[in-house]
């Protein structure tokens, strides 16, 4: 093989490339002018609503669980709090009882209920 074979061989690689390039060249072409056949174009819009729309039901999915979650946390501080207030009347309605506050009173003042005696009658004009 000589130099000229070489050279040949060169020039017909390239050549074919060329052919190659020039094929894809007029595809391309074809296909990107057949991007503005208006029915082209609507299969794409309604390709990109329908992606919107998927992306938009999927956030709206997300998000439903995510209130789901802090609904049903608020639901069950809500019932810790129902509880803590019946036991507080509970516990109220215990500390007000007249015996309570009476054995309490002479317990810690040392009061007393006064005899008979020891009650005086103030009358008004």
């Amino acid at each position: 093989m000589g130099a000229t074979a070489v050279r040949s061989e060169a020039g017909g690689r390239a050549l074919r490339w060329r052919e190659v390039l020039d094929a894809a060249t007029r595809i391309s072409s074809r296909i990107f002018r057949g991007l503005w056949d208006p029915r082209v174009l609507a299969t794409l819009v309604m390709l990109l609503v329908l992606t919107a729309s998927a992306l938009a039901v999927v956030h709206a999915s997300h998000l439903n669980r995510t209130l789901y979650g802090t609904l049903n946390d608020l639901r069950d501080e809500r019932d810790a709090y129902q509880r803590q207030w019946t036991q507080l009347l509970l516990e109220q309605s215990a500390l007000s009882a007249h015996s309570h506050v009476e054995g309490r009173a002479a317990r810690e003042l040392e009061m007393k209920v006064p005899a008979r005696d020891d009650i005086v009658v103030v009358t008004t004009r």
